[in-house]
């Protein structure tokens, strides 16, 4: 009976990984949160990043981001989120992600100290470099400026 008490405590014990989806909902809405504002224009900007990228219809992307608002106000590490990204994403669709993070933490036309720290934790954590993380903020950046650009053209 010792034994098998021993083999239960040194069997490693099966963990659920998070849904791929739910993790980058997750990450995004932590990254929104992270001025301790949900803006409006971040929520809508999380709503199209997530329909886009994982081709949701409205309803499907509505209860994905109903999810990741849940799990983040739970949220105690991003270890488990940022994992599952790494194991089951691209190097390239990595930097997707952290393209995606930018275009949250810009939404509101404000980059909080903040948001630019978790995103550089998470580039971290899912084994972006540092040279990939700044270049896909630089194509947000200038996206923005675009846009900025074309609406006072109009």
């Amino acid at each position: 009976m010792f034994d098998q008490l021993i083999r239960l405590l040194k069997a490693p014990e099966p963990q659920a990984r998070p849904d791929l989806r739910l993790s980058v909902a997750v990450l995004l809405v932590e990254a929104a949160r992270q001025d301790d504002t949900f803006d409006p224009r971040e929520r809508a900007m999380i709503e199209q990043l997530l329909t886009r990228k994982f081709d949701l219809a409205p309803e499907e992307c509505a209860a994905l981001l109903a999810a990741g608002v849940a799990r983040a106000q739970e949220l105690v590490q991003l270890h488990g989120h940022t994992s599952a990204i790494f194991e089951a994403m691209s190097p390239e669709e990595r930097v997707g992600v952290i393209e995606m993070l930018w275009d949250v933490a810009y939404a509101d036309g404000v980059l909080d100290p903040e948001e630019d720290l978790l995103i550089r934790r998470i580039a971290g954590l899912i084994a972006v470099t540092d040279r990939d993380r700044v270049l896909a903020r630089q194509r947000v950046v200038a996206r923005l400026a675009e846009s900025d650009r074309g609406q006072e053209r109009s």
